[in-house]
Formats: C-alpha cells, sequence, structure tokens
C-alpha cells in the first residue's frame, strides 16, 4: 500500500492510500494511514473516514507516544470499532511468547481507557505480520492462542448504521487532474446519498461563495457506479468545475440542502494535553472532517467538571490539561462544520499546536455565513 517512492526509501508511510478489499463476507475498503508522528495529520484524515479500526502495537516496543495518540484520536473521530493486532510476535526478545503479549495487552488497555474507550468492547490478537503468523490461519509458534487470526477477526466486525436518511455530506480529501477526464474530487460519503445527476454545491470553496455544479460520473474503486452512500470511498466527476475551484477541505452536498459554512461556533472542549494554559486569543489548529483550518477561541463562556458535568466557577478565565468548557471558536477563514444535533458526524474535532493534540471537541450551536 505503500506506494510514494518516499515511503518505500524511508520505509513509512506518509499518505493515506486506499485499497478495495474483498473476504468471503464483506467489501472493505482498506484505507492505510500513516502511524510515525510527523504525518498524523494525515492520518487524522484517515480516522475521521473510518467506520472501524485495526491499530497496530509492536511486542517488542509496546505502547509509544504514537499509540496513544492514535487511541485519542481514533475515539475523537468516531471510528466505532476497534482491534488491536499486537505484531513482530516474532522478535527476538519477544518470541511468540504469552507472557509479553498480555503485558502489551494490558498496557494498551489502561491507555484506552484513559482515550475514552469502553475496554470490554476492544479485540486484541497475536500476529507476525512478516512471516505470515495468524494472518490468515493458525500460528503454530503460537500453540497457546485459541483467539481468531486477523482475518478472522476483522470478519467481526459488525456494520455500522449508515445515517442515508441525513442530508448529503462529502468532505473533499483530494483534487485530481485526470487526463481524458478532467477534475475528479475523491472523498468519502459521511451521511446521505449521492446519485449520478444530482444538483450539488461545494463549499466553501476559492472564493467562499460555494461552487455549485452536476454529478456526470462516479467511481468507486475504478468501477463506475450510479450512486453511493455513507462509507463509500469515491472519486466524481462534476460538470463545469475546474481544479483550482475547490480544495481538500471543502464540503459537498445537494444543491437544496448545502453544507453549512460558520463564521464563529460554539463548541464544547476537552483539553487533553497543552504544556501550560489556554486562554482567550490562542489560535490552534483544528482538523475538522478533511479540514485544517487555524481557530481562535474568542471566549469561554463556562468551564465545566468533566466527571460531573457540573460547573466551575473558580479560574474560568484560563483552561489547561484535564479541563472541559464550552467555548466560542472563530475561524480565521470560512469553515464547514455541522451541529452535533443536526449532523453529528461533522461536528466533531481535534485541536492540535506544535505537533501535538492539545485537545477534542463538538460543535454545539453556530453562526452561519450568508454565501
Amino acid at each position: 500500500m505503500d506506494t510514494l517512492k518516499e515511503e518505500q526509501e524511508r520505509g513509512v508511510t506518509i499518505d493515506l492510500s486506499h485499497k478495495r478489499f474483498d473476504t468471503d463476507k464483506y467489501y472493505f475498503t482498506i484505507i492505510d494511514a500513516p502511524g510515525h508522528k510527523d504525518f498524523i495529520k494525515n492520518m487524522i484524515t484517515g480516522a475521521s473516514q473510518a467506520d472501524c479500526g485495526v491499530l497496530v502495537v509492536a511486542g517488542n516496543d509496546g505502547v509509544n507516544a504514537q499509540t496513544i495518540e492514535h487511541l485519542k484520536l481514533s475515539k475523537i473521530f468516531g471510528v466505532g470499532q476497534l482491534l488491536i493486532a499486537v505484531n513482530k510476535m516474532d522478535i527476538s526478545g519477544v518470541d511468540f511468547s504469552e507472557k509479553r503479549f498480555k503485558e502489551v495487552v494490558e498496557d494498551v488497555k489502561r491507555h484506552a481507557a484513559q482515550a475514552g474507550w469502553k475496554i470490554d468492547t476492544l479485540r486484541f490478537i497475536p500476529i507476525a505480520s512478516l512471516p505470515g503468523e495468524n494472518i490468515t490461519k493458525k500460528s503454530e509458534k503460537m500453540p497457546w492462542w485459541t483467539g481468531d487470526n486477523l482475518l478472522a477477526a476483522i470478519n467481526k466486525f459488525e456494520i455500522p448504521q449508515k445515517p442515508v436518511n441525513l442530508p448529503l455530506r462529502l468532505p473533499i480529501q483530494d483534487v485530481y487532474n485526470i487526463t481524458g477526464i478532467g477534475v475528479v474530487p475523491v472523498g468519502r460519503i459521511e451521511t446521505g446519498v449521492m446519485k449520478v445527476g444530482d444538483k450539488i454545491m461545494i463549499v466553501p470553496g476559492r472564493e467562499g461563495k460555494g461552487v455549485p455544479g452536476e454529478v456526470k460520473s462516479i467511481e468507486m474503486h475504478h468501477e463506475s457506479v450510479t450512486q453511493a452512500e455513507p462509507g463509500d470511498n469515491i472519486g466524481f466527476n462534476i460538470r463545469g468545475l475546474g481544479k483550482k475551484d475547490i480544495t481538500r477541505g471543502d464540503v459537498l452536498g445537494s444543491a437544496d440542502n448545502v453544507p453549512t459554512v460558520a463564521t464563529e461556533f460554539t463548541a464544547q472542549v476537552v483539553v487533553m494535553n497543552h504544556p501550560s494554559v489556554i486562554t482567550v486569543g490562542y489560535t490552534p489548529v483544528f482538523h475538522i472532517h478533511t479540514a485544517q483550518v487555524a481557530c481562535q477561541f474568542v471566549e469561554i463562556i463556562k468551564k465545566i467538571n468533566p466527571a460531573t458535568g457540573q460547573e466551575v466557577t473558580e479560574n474560568k478565565e484560563i483552561l489547561k490539561s484535564g479541563d472541559a468548557a464550552i467555548v466560542k471558536i472563530r475561524p480565521v477563514q470560512p469553515l464547514v462544520i455541522e451541529k452535533n444535533t443536526a449532523i453529528p458526524q461533522l461536528s466533531r474535532f481535534a485541536i492540535r499546536d506544535s505537533g501535538s493534540t492539545v485537545g477534542a471537541g463538538m460543535c454545539m450551536d453556530l453562526v452561519k455565513k450568508q454565501l
């Protein structure tokens, strides 16, 4: 899946890649997302598109900083089901040891609980991916393991409910120019259904006024389809669309229910990991669906005790790690976000600053920009 020359030379995943993958039970799209800390922003785009996740933890290293970050981010972005594969069981020092597997599992469980995962919903399996142990069949090297292999474990994911009744929302992940076809935006449908012939609007677009169009064709893994549903990763062609009209982070909706562009929004946020304190004026980068936009804290409306939900009155002008609050946020450029009560899939965000995730939240209310 690592197709970039640079990825192969450096031995790390850098950007997302998507591949069709069929088991005897399901049709999956695999989103290969980077684990390396330098490319977390690409991992966020991947996590925001996933229904289920396989978190790979090395049997020799165990939990590292990225593992903790991925546990938090996958929870924030609504990855519903998580399977943890403890890899590299074959490495010298691990030697397919059941004791080591159990140590890693306990370590992951502790951090997963802190990230908000319900521990009893997580599944763990030991694998050694390079020699292929416990990938598609039972491994003779780990006679102590009586559970599933990786393929069987993936087949046990449950199909999530598809929000087809909500309005159409498709965050743009990339825009390609393909000879003979023209401009092909790609992305994953979050909510609603998209059909060939639909009249659509992509916002905010380059000028901030929105870009209208009509869906000419839809492709999924190089096969032409007439309609696409939530969870489908698609490329599509829009009549009259120029490559420079739209960019990653724009959102497509139907012409009669255009995605909401906010000039300001009220959000409930949790500060997970900030080196000092957050006050009014702080302007970190917000990652919302596929958009990455700097946003300023303009007012701390009220501070909340995360454990009880009660309002905290002392020191309410500052927020530090572990605090929760209702805040007013102003994006520095137009941004698509939806209220949690209307379209929850487009209400969640992560807050990042200087290469680490500072916090997370969801939009409760917003001031709509007049297009």
